[in-house]
């Protein structure tokens, strides 16, 4: 007798990404990529990273093992729909069998974005999230892609999606698969020894809102079934797989965020903070994140005249750590009463007491996550970014179109609770 169908979803689908993390690991760039039968290899960094002893220490790893290198150093810190194709069209001329990043999110999105347009051309939006584009799946595998992160925040090595700023609709989005997601995460913490301290706070609270966002969404049992095995979500929502990763690394991040902000030369913590990346980027790359980061996009895509210190940057941007984490103690308020546990949970792993708002966990996270921001010198809300009311609709406009990050949270989130939590973002202190 067949057991009656669930409208339910009851089965938890585990990606593991094959990692390797530890000083010194970018000198095996060379003999992984040429294992992988890569012979030409498109190498995608910025003109900062470019400079570094570290991509000199990659590059070399390639020509000894014997793989051709054609360099891409014109990566856009936040890039946008425009860098992404300018990025695919040197990946079709270069005529490339694999893909090496090294820098930030920006350069590992970047590759992964030109790997999919250089191997499956096609109209720009055919790949892009729904509803600003088709959502078209990936048709086929894609090249190698073996990524060399260089902050300690973005996590994008464990996952197959891409984040870009869509110009013409004054927002964030991306693509996701699991095709996108590289084959390799080489994760080499001597990277961090040259991050300013701006940087290493920004992607902090990347890696903390991952964690978050990914611990506290909806649970993977609460969304339909799939019509299909193939149909199910690359976000699946909170799971015991993701939680485990993502609790980890946020103890690391309450013990050692500050410090790495702090000192440059502290090599433990800033290993712990990258460590804390790799956790919360395979946490998140099972279960999705939600709404911070459904408002970062639109804070990001609006920015007017902000720059950011500690960037090297031509032009207006919030980094994306930054655009995250100034809504998220508005939303921890927001979505505490859909699991008070696991929020409370939280803010004692980032350093609040635990008789301190015992009866209210949302306050309690809050004011730990605003605490943090305050030591690591963030700024105190949206205010301080240089919004302000007149630009709420348009950043409620923006949100609303991340509806496959809304979708994973653990409460409705339309219209009406945006601006009622970009309101609350306004200022923290």
């Amino acid at each position: 007798m067949q057991p009656a169908p669930h409208d339910h979803e009851t089965i938890l689908e585990v990606e593991a990404p094959r990692v390797k993390f530890g000083r010194g690991a970018i000198a095996e760039v060379g003999a992984e990529a040429a294992a992988m039968g890569v012979r030409r290899a498109a190498l995608f960094t910025d003109p900062h990273v470019a400079r570094l002893e570290l991509t000199e220490r990659a590059r070399r790893s390639l020509r000894d093992a014997g793989v051709d290198v054609a360099e891409y150093d014109g990566v856009r810190i936040e890039p946008t729909d425009a860098s992404f194709r300018d990025a695919a069209a040197f990946a079709a001329d270069a005529k490339v069998d694999g893909y090496v990043s090294i820098g930030g999110g920006s350069a590992i999105d970047t590759a992964k974005a030109a790997n999919l347009y250089a191997t499956y051309p096609a109209p720009f939006e055919r790949y892009v999230n729904a509803p600003l584009g088709e959502g078209a799946p990936v048709p086929g595998p894609l090249r190698p892609h073996i990524a060399c992160p260089t902050t300690s925040g973005t996590g994008s090595e464990c996952t197959g999606i891409a984040i870009f700023d869509f110009t013409a609709h004054d927002v964030k989005t991306g693509i996701a698969s699991r095709r996108l997601r590289p084959v390799l995460g080489i994760v080499d913490p001597d990277a961090t020894r040259t991050l300013p301290s701006e940087v290493v706070a920004c992607s902090g609270f990347d890696v903390l809102a991952h964690a978050l966002e990914s611990y506290t969404a909806k649970p993977y049992t609460r969304r339909p079934r799939p019509a299909t095995p193939l149909a199910r979500p690359l976000s699946q929502g909170a799971n015991p797989y993701s939680d485990l990763a993502c609790v980890e690394a946020l103890r690391l991040l309450g013990v050692h965020l500050v410090r790495a902000v702090e000192d440059a030369h502290d090599d433990e913590a800033r290993e712990a903070v990258m460590y804390a990346a790799t956790l919360a980027g395979i946490g998140f790359g099972n279960a999705g994140v939600h709404v911070p980061h459904g408002m970062a996009y639109a804070v990001a895509g609006l920015v007017h005249d902000f720059v950011p210190a500690g960037y090297d940057a031509d032009h207006a941007m919030v980094p994306h750590g930054m655009s995250v984490i100034v809504s998220a103690p508005a939303v921890a308020r927001f979505t505490a009463p859909t699991a008070p546990d696991h929020h409370r949970r939280v803010a004692v792993l980032l350093g609040a007491s635990t008789s301190l708002h015992a009866n209210d966990a949302g306050d309690a996270l809050a004011d730990a996550l605003a605490g943090l921001m305050r030591a690591t010198r963030m700024p105190s809300g949206l205010r301080a970014l240089g919004y302000g009311d007149d630009d709420v609709p348009a950043l409620v406009d923006g949100a609303f179109a991340q509806q496959r990050l809304l979708a994973n949270a653990p409460r409705a989130v339309g219209r009406e609770e945006l601006t009622a939590l970009f309101t609350a973002a306004a200022a923290y202190w």
